[in-house]
């Protein structure tokens, strides 16, 4: 049997991951299966990159790690631009 659970209840599982929570202990707080509650972190996530989550367990893997080196690459492509306006100015 699943549990329905409010959307304000997933909000705030959210937002417990985002504030610095690890999800094993929100899981654990909250009485949810990690799988649960990574769908519902990675959801909104993948969505606003065009990424729909797959039902298998195994594509839902694939799409996390692939969000992950998204950010990551995202995170060095701001690294890169920010070092190449300092050094831009540096040169003047």
């Amino acid at each position: 049997m699943s549990t329905q659970y409010s959307q304000e209840f997933k909000r705030d599982a959210v937002a417990l991951v985002e504030s610095g929570s690890t999800q094993e202990q929100v899981c654990c707080d909250l009485g949810v299966s990690k799988l649960v509650l990574s769908k519902w972190v990675n959801h909104p996530r993948l969505r606003v990159r065009g990424i729909e989550l797959g039902d298998d367990p195994d594509e839902r893997a694939d799409q996390t790690t692939l969000l992950r080196r998204i950010e990551v690459l995202e995170i060095e492509n701001e690294i890169l631009r920010k070092a190449s306006a300092y050094l831009s100015q540096a040169n003047l």
